[in-house]
């Protein structure tokens, strides 16, 4: 026999709840194990009505933790909204020598140092900034610019945050903290264009500026490129859109163009495929069109 409406109110099957707690509330085991529920853990389900997301499986796993427990690395990044690259498992950094849980889907780390942790969606997580020192010690120095630039563009962080913090941090990954973090920016827009922006400077190329806005006689806006040697006159835009939208489109980008030519701008748009099969000759093509001499 199913359990009851009664029995089920007395748990709220909307939130993690182990096999313990659904025997105490009356809930079989081929019930839990059945369609009316799913697994988000081991030995943690949740309602086949209820999403499984990156922020439930974070409650799930800090609900099994030992107290003082909080989620950090790239689940806290993701959860407050940080570009990270997939990790199926969820962090969690328990205090001092506390026992780390081993059960699959979480990754458990210890400290004993003090930690910038904060309440965020209702959990307890490693802060922005905490999670950007986290993964220095895994993360390559461009996705750990990318999480910086995307943590500044959600307005968690600021630039001078993250120099400030890495300059302190003595944990793993110290040395690439504080150099990514000199190259974290304002107003990034994508990922993509972090990626763009750092292979024209790992390869030796002056940093180009990010966000420029050319503006009417009167100082009234007139457009924004997302990187520029404003110095030559020279913009690079990444377009992450494999073709043509729409006529409309293209008509506006051809006026853009012309425009641009216009007021003396030269244009090298780079594209998805340009930056991930051929970044050697992305670099060509900027040292062409600016006569700027590799370092």
């Amino acid at each position: 026999m199913a359990a009851t409406e009664h029995e089920l109110r007395r748990l709220d099957v909307r939130r993690p709840f182990n096999r313990a707690q659904a025997r105490a509330a009356g809930i079989r085991l081929r019930e839990i194990l059945g369609p009316q529920f799913h697994k988000i853990l081991y030995d943690s389900y949740v309602s086949s009505s209820v999403p499984i997301t990156t922020k439930l499986r974070a409650e799930a796993a800090l609900s099994m933790s030992v107290a003082g427990s909080y989620v950090s690395h790239h689940t806290a990044a993701e959860l407050w909204g940080g570009v990270v690259p997939a990790c199926s498992d969820v962090h969690i950094t328990v205090p001092g020598q506390s026992p780390r849980s081993r059960r699959q889907g979480i990754r458990a780390h210890s400290t004993t140092g003090s930690r910038m942790t904060s309440t965020f969606q209702g959990l307890r997580m490693s802060s922005p900034t905490q999670a950007f020192l986290e993964l220095a010690a895994s993360l390559d120095l461009v996705e750990l610019v990318v999480l910086g630039d995307s943590l500044v563009k959600r307005k968690h962080v600021t630039p001078d945050d993250l120099v400030m913090a890495a300059s302190q941090w003595t944990g793993s990954g110290a040395a690439r903290a504080r150099k990514a973090a000199r190259f974290v920016r304002k107003g990034v827009d994508s990922p993509k264009e972090t990626r763009l922006r750092m292979l024209l400077v790992l390869a030796g190329l002056p940093e180009p500026t990010v966000n420029v806005i050319i503006r009417n006689p009167d100082g009234s806006w007139r457009m924004r490129f997302d990187l520029s040697y404003p110095g030559l006159k020279l913009i690079i835009e990444y377009d992450g859109r494999q073709h043509t939208e729409s006529s409309g489109q293209w008509r506006r980008d051809l006026r853009r163009r012309e425009e641009l030519d216009r007021l003396g701008w030269r244009l090298i748009v780079i594209t998805s495929d340009d930056l991930h099969d051929a970044p050697g000759a992305v670099l060509t093509r900027v040292q062409e069109r600016s006569s700027i001499v590799v370092r």
